[in-house]
């Protein structure tokens, strides 16, 4: 459905399950990384957003919406916590190969890969060494960062 035909009932639902939920784990999670004593380095925050956060995308206002604040939410963490010894940082992947995705039909298919320069689907092992570098001590001078997973589709 168009923006404008969702209730704001169903758009602050996905807001709460996607936006708030992710405030609600840094919020949890932080103060306990904070007692780590080696202040050089802390932890790592990863959040998952979407392309769709920075594209927009007719049809999914909540879900691009709330995407978009996860980046605007791990942005400001990455400056807050930059001195602290955690770095804050998201993901924003296109469509990732999933049980979901075999279950599209072959239009929809069609249109996803249309719009990846390099036609094919993200897979979740992808997904997870690109975590997995950001966690690691080699990655020590991004915070604040958006690192697209996207085939070549971010445009910015």
């Amino acid at each position: 459905a168009n923006t404008w035909e969702h209730s704001p009932a169903q758009f602050r639902k996905v807001l709460e399950v996607n936006l708030v939920g992710t405030f609600l784990c840094c919020h949890a999670v932080i103060p306990w990384i904070l007692k780590n004593p080696a202040s050089d380095w802390r932890g790592r925050i990863v959040n998952v957003s979407s392309i769709q956060g920075k594209e927009g995308m007719p049809q999914a206002a909540a879900y691009a919406a709330s995407k978009a604040g996860m980046i605007a939410l791990t942005k400001t963490l990455g400056k807050e916590l930059a001195t602290e010894g955690v770095l804050v940082n998201a993901i924003t992947p296109a469509a990732v190969m999933t049980a979901m995705a075999d279950a599209l039909t072959d239009e929809r298919r069609q249109s996803i890969l249309a719009r990846i320069p390099m036609q094919r689907f993200l897979s979740a092992e992808e997904v997870a060494d690109q975590v997995a570098w950001l966690c690691s001590a080699e990655c020590a001078f991004a915070t604040g960062a958006v690192f697209d997973l996207s085939g070549g589709r971010a445009t910015y």
